[in-house]
């Protein structure tokens, strides 16, 4: 008969994060993971495999507990105010460690294809949603006039991944800020 599991294995992906954050995937030697996650060698080469598949894990488990419910605030499609708040918190979880998504793109895409399609698809559903809130605020007059949506969403996108690894740079959340409204203000409507 097989033993119950002693391990939540949310708890282990969450304790995980932080370990990747600090140290990287390359930088992050098994035993910290198994220390901090309070696991053990035989039981995560049962459940995960290897350190890779264990990653992959680590960034699904990220991506539902961390960046989806910042995201969803894009997906409410209330113009402006959804991606200001979007960026507020967006900072508010990369500041001083990064994204776990991007740094992982950033050290592996070019080599791992799983990867890339993870951080294709995230980027893709962001740049989307970008596109649905810049079009409600078109709607609604919060937009400047003659903006181009898919471009300035694109370039939105693309401020998300600058973001993310400034943040491991600096430890200032409101030089982001200030990044995040001079990227905004050509955007907004004109005062009449």
């Amino acid at each position: 008969m097989p033993r119950t599991a002693l391990y939540d294995i949310e708890d282990v992906l969450t304790s995980a994060i932080d370990v990747l954050l600090e140290h990287s995937f390359h930088g992050a030697v098994m035993d910290e993971i198994i220390a901090r996650t309070d696991f053990n060698r035989r039981g995560f080469y049962i459940e995960f495999k290897d350190k890779r598949h264990f990653l992959y894990r680590v960034l699904s488990h990220y991506q539902q507990t961390q960046l989806q419910p910042i995201q969803a605030q894009l997906l409410a499609k209330q113009g402006l105010v959804s991606i200001q708040s979007f960026f507020n918190d967006y900072i508010n979880l990369i500041e001083g460690r990064g994204c776990l998504l991007i740094n992982s793109i950033t050290e592996l895409g070019s080599d791992d294809e799983t990867i890339k399609e993870m951080g294709r698809h995230y980027l893709d559903g962001l740049q989307i949603a970008f596109i649905g809130c810049l079009e409600h605020a078109a709607e609604h007059r919060q937009l400047k006039a003659g903006v181009d949506i898919e471009s300035a969403a694109l370039q939105l996108t693309c401020f998300v991944q600058g973001l993310a690894v400034n943040a491991v740079l600096t430890q200032d959340s409101e030089e982001m800020q200030i990044a995040i409204q001079s990227l905004l203000a050509p955007l907004l409507p004109e005062a009449t």
